[in-house]
């Protein structure tokens, strides 16, 4: 996006290149951006965070464990077991919490001052989280039904046989290729909208404020006002975006080990 003023210089909007920044450092071949750094930054603070809330957990809790217990009983409680009922749910617990917590630090890297970029925003993370909850349904179905996961997945009883020519393709392309890529472009491109249209009420307010000022500081008091409103609404997409790729991974899992596999 480019707006020009009469002698003002111009405007450049964000572009798609923000999520291709430059080589911070080399490690050999491996070039680590600022992304990289974002993504390492966000994994070490999950981890110090679940750490130092369960590492000595106390009858009554104090305020900050209290905190850990209630995000990992959200996870547990609301997603987990009232998917998969306790037992399933309790085994596949350090899976699901690990997935929502990686996300929603990594998405709420997004609006933080001088970080303002997601981890998730690259592809990478979403798909290899896609490519865990893929091989982790798979597993849970095998498991459950050696014999019988891939036949009742890619055979649904109840349809009639000769319909199977038609229905096999469609369950075959639903189950094992439309999930992990939905999975991965739904996290991924709700990260790049979002990023951009930060970049985008941000950068028009110092156009507006900065670079043209008099009457146009007006235009970027508007466009400051929406930037602060999406920041959090930016928030709640980053909690969402975290909840329905771990619920959806849940719902996975217990598709694979219904009674029917």
């Amino acid at each position: 996006m480019l707006a020009k003023t009469a002698g003002d210089g111009e405007f450049h909007g964000p572009s798609i290149t923000e999520f291709f920044p430059d080589a911070v450092f080399q490690i050999g071949d491996l070039a680590i951006t600022r992304i990289h750094l974002i993504q390492f930054l966000a994994t070490i603070v999950v981890v110090l965070l679940l750490w130092a809330g369960t590492r000595r957990m106390t009858v009554v809790p104090g305020r900050f464990q209290s905190l850990v217990e209630m995000g990992l009983d959200f996870v547990r409680v609301s997603i987990a077991e009232d998917l998969l009922g306790k037992k399933d749910g309790r085994r596949f617990l350090p899976i699901l919490a690990t997935m929502f917590f990686m996300i929603l630090f990594m998405n709420i890297a997004g609006i933080i001052p001088f970080l303002n970029i997601a981890g998730t925003s690259i592809i990478a993370v979403p798909m290899l989280l896609a490519v865990v909850s893929y091989v982790t349904f798979i597993y849970a179905g095998i498991k459950k039904s050696p014999k019988n996961f891939f036949k009742n997945s890619l055979f649904p009883s109840g349809v009639p046989p000769v319909l199977y020519i038609i229905v096999t393709p469609l369950e075959f392309i639903s189950t094992f290729i439309i999930r992990p890529v939905t999975l991965t472009l739904r996290l991924l491109m709700n990260m790049i909208v979002g990023h951009l249209m930060l970049v985008l009420f941000f950068s028009a307010t110092q156009f507006f404020v900065v670079t043209l000022g008099g009457w146009w500081t007006a235009l970027g008091a508007g466009t400051l006002a929406f930037g602060l409103a999406f920041t959090l609404f930016e928030v709640l997409v980053a909690f969402l975006q975290a909840y329905v790729f771990t619920i959806l991974t849940a719902v996975y899992i217990q598709l694979a080990v219904a009674e029917e596999h």
